[in-house]
C-alpha cells in the first residue's frame, strides 16, 4: 500500500504527520513536495529516508494532519482511507463533501475512545500548555485586554484564571498558569481527577460543576471540556461573558468541536482574536500548529504505529473508534447523533 504525505494548507498549519525519521520505518511512501518545510524536514531528507516526491493524494493511504480543507474536498477517492483530525460535526459542508467522495476517514481524534485517546492526547496537552501563554497575551492591552498581569507583583495580586474541564487540557494549562503563580481554579463534571491534581497543586480550588457567577470574576477563562467525538457542550452564556470584567480573555480550546461559548466562533493564526461581550476571545482550532516542530514529533509518535497497521490492511479495536465516514456513510454513533446523519 502506498502512504501519502500532503503538505498541509489550513491556514498557519506547519505541522507533518510523518517525519524522515517515522519515514524509514515504512515502504512506499509518497511525499508532497514542501510537505515537511514548515517544521525544518527538507525533501532531501524525506528522499534520504526512502521516500519519493509525488502526489500524495494518488496513494490508497493519505496520512496528514488537519481536516480536508476547501480546496481538498474532492481529492479523495472511493477506496482510499484519509488518516488524520476531522472534526465533522461543527463543518456540515466539510462532512457532506467527504461524504460525496466515497473515502473512508479515520479521525485521530476519536482513535482508542474508550480506552484513552493516544493520538488526540500529546496534542492536547501541548494546546493546554499554550492556552495559558496565549491568554496572558490576550490580556495585554494592544490586543483588547485589561492590562492584567496573570502573575501578579509584589503588593499585586496574580490573575485569576478559571479552567473548565480536568481532564488532558484542563490538567497542563492548570500546570502552566499555577507555575506562574496565578489564582488558579478548575471546574469539572467529574471530580474523579481532583485529588491527585490537589495534591500536586495544594493552592488551586477545585470545583465539581460549573459555576457561572465564579467564571464572571476570573481575568481569563480556558475551556478545556471534551467529550470524543461529540460537540462540546456550551457551558458559557453570552450574559455569562457580558457580566466579566471588560477586556478579560476566554481561550476556547474546544472550538475545533464547536467550542464552549455561545460567543465562540472559529479564527485562525493569521487573525486569532476578536472582541464579543467585551471579551477577547481566541478560538483558533489548530492551536499546537503555533509550536509545529514540537507538535509534530509528538504527533508522529502517536500515529506511526496505526500507519503500520493500516499499511499492513489490518485495523484493530482502537483504530475502530476511530472510523467516522466510509463508503458515503456515517459510521460513528456520537458523529451520527450531532448531525442527524
Amino acid at each position: 500500500m502506498r502512504i501519502g504525505i500532503p503538505r498541509e494548507i489550513k491556514d498557519g498549519e506547519h505541522r507533518v504527520a510523518l517525519t524522515p525519521t517515522a519515514v524509514r520505518q515504512l515502504t512506499n511512501v509518497v511525499v508532497e513536495p514542501g510537505a515537511g518545510a514548515g517544521v525544518g524536514f527538507t525533501d532531501a531528507q524525506y528522499l534520504a529516508a526512502g521516500a519519493t516526491l509525488g502526489g500524495a493524494w494518488d496513494c490508497e493511504l493519505v496520512v496528514k494532519v488537519k481536516e480536508l480543507q476547501e480546496p481538498e474536498y474532492r481529492k479523495p477517492r472511493r477506496g482510499q482511507t484519509i488518516f488524520a483530525f476531522q472534526h465533522f460535526a461543527p463543518e456540515p459542508s466539510l462532512l457532506a463533501a467527504a461524504l460525496e467522495t466515497g473515502a473512508t476517514f479515520i479521525a485521530f481524534e476519536t482513535v482508542g475512545q474508550g480506552s484513552g485517546l493516544p493520538i488526540l492526547s500529546p496534542m492536547s496537552a501541548i494546546a493546554g500548555r499554550l492556552a495559558v501563554q496565549v491568554g496572558a497575551w490576550c490580556l495585554q492591552k494592544q490586543n483588547g485586554g485589561s492590562g492584567v498581569l496573570l502573575p501578579g507583583l509584589d503588593g499585586v495580586a496574580p490573575g485569576k484564571v478559571a479552567i473548565l474541564g480536568a481532564g488532558n487540557v484542563g490538567a497542563n494549562a492548570l500546570a502552566v498558569a499555577y507555575g506562574m503563580g496565578a489564582s488558579v481554579t478548575v471546574f469539572a463534571k467529574s471530580v474523579q481527577r481532583f485529588p491527585p491534581l490537589r495534591a500536586k497543586y495544594p493552592a488551586a480550588r477545585f470545583i465539581a460543576g460549573f459555576d457561572p457567577e465564579a467564571v464572571k470574576s476570573a481575568d481569563l477563562v480556558i475551556g478545556g471540556v471534551l467529550t470524543p467525538g461529540q460537540m462540546s457542550p456550551k457551558l458559557i452564556s453570552r450574559a455569562t461573558l457580558a457580566g466579566m470584567r471588560q477586556g478579560s480573555a476566554l481561550v476556547d480550546v474546544g472550538i475545533d468541536q464547536g467550542g464552549i461559548a455561545e460567543t465562540s466562533r472559529p479564527t485562525s493564526h493569521s487573525d486569532p482574536i476578536y472582541v464579543a461581550e467585551g471579551v477577547v476571545h481566541y478560538c483558533v482550532p489548530n492551536m499546537p500548529a503555533a509550536c509545529a516542530r514540537t507538535a509534530s514529533l509528538a504527533l508522529e509518535r502517536a500515529v506511526l504505529p496505526y500507519v503500520r497497521m493500516l499499511a499492513r490492511n489490518q485495523m484493530d479495536a482502537e483504530l475502530r473508534t476511530g472510523v467516522q465516514v466510509s463508503a458515503g456513510k456515517v459510521v460513528h454513533a456520537q458523529l451520527a447523533r450531532d448531525t442527524g446523519r
